[in-house]
């Protein structure tokens, strides 16, 4: 199975969506935030969406990814093979109920990988005026698909900063997975795949049980990264990135580290890492932004 590396660049089909306060606070309720910006409608300035409410607005696209690229030669039948990898998401300005998105999309680059061939994805949503409010980079490993020439990156990527060394964390958190959790994200997200509340789909593809949304875990650290190093502000989020690299089974506990802090005139840069009851790294190299402006 091979994909060639020449589909970089590739324009995909636009996508249309409303924000409501129904799925933004759902999204909240999803991985147990309660801050009261996603709720509290009585604010003089209105509820606003948790910022990896993001992932909701673009799955349709991630979905059904075939159905939006357009390219009558693609190999569609590779896709099968697609695992969430790498995560990036930009915040231009935060989501608030009432916004009016249009999602284009763009293959960024084909890469060669030690277990296939990384393809990234990038997804772009502005709303009525054309104002961009998030970039998102999605990196999908296709597992066992050999990249077909060199590596090609069609546009810039987006740049972490590299995390300092530090001896011990800034602080940890223990979050407890409750059994029902991959459950109620997928019900309240619409974030649906089935090794995720289906035990018999997961262990037929060789899993041990189901285990939670990687998009899930990471929303539990900004969470947690929010509440602690902005206040519980998430207005002062503009970035967030990580790497999913293991399993988080259903009634077992995480921990998220903050194990980097580097501040300049402008803002901080978090790093952070979650790991699993077995002391795997679920989300690694994970990296946040907090700024005033």
């Amino acid at each position: 199975m091979k994909l060639s590396s020449d589909f970089a660049g590739l324009e995909l089909k636009e996508y249309h969506t409303d924000v409501t306060w129904r799925r933004t606070m759902n999204y909240a309720a999803a991985v147990n935030d309660n801050n009261p910006l996603y709720f509290d409608d009585e604010r003089e300035d209105g509820i606003v969406a948790p910022p990896m409410f993001t992932v909701a607005v673009t799955w349709p696209i991630c979905e059904r990814i075939w159905e939006y690229i357009q390219a009558d030669t693609f190999p569609r039948a590779l896709l099968v093979n697609l695992v969430h990898y790498t995560e990036h998401l930009t915040f231009h300005r935060i989501m608030r109920p009432g916004d009016r998105l249009t999602v284009r999309g763009r293959i960024s680059a084909i890469l060669p990988h030690r277990a296939g061939t990384l393809m990234i994805v990038r997804l772009a949503g502005v709303d009525e005026t054309g104002a961009p409010v998030f970039t998102e980079h999605l990196g999908g490993l296709l597992r066992g698909v050999q990249c077909d020439g060199e590596a090609n990156v069609a546009e810039p990527l987006p740049v972490i900063p590299a995390s300092p060394a530090n001896a011990a964390p800034f602080w940890e958190k223990s979050v407890f997975v409750d059994p029902l959790a991959p459950f109620i994200y997928d019900g309240c997200t619409n974030i649906f795949f089935p090794i995720h509340t289906s035990v018999a789909f997961a262990r037929g593809v060789g899993l041990p049980d189901i285990i939670l949304q990687g998009t899930a875990t990471l929303a539990y650290a900004v969470r947690d990264l929010t509440n602690y190093e902005a206040d519980g502000n998430p207005l002062l989020l503009r970035s967030v990135a990580g790497c999913f690299t293991g399993m988080v089974l259903p009634g077992t506990q995480l921990q998220v580290a903050l194990v980097g802090r580097t501040s300049d005139d402008c803002g901080t840069d978090l790093f952070f890492v979650v790991r699993n009851a077995q002391g795997d790294k679920v989300v690694s190299d994970g990296y946040a932004r907090i700024q005033q402006n």
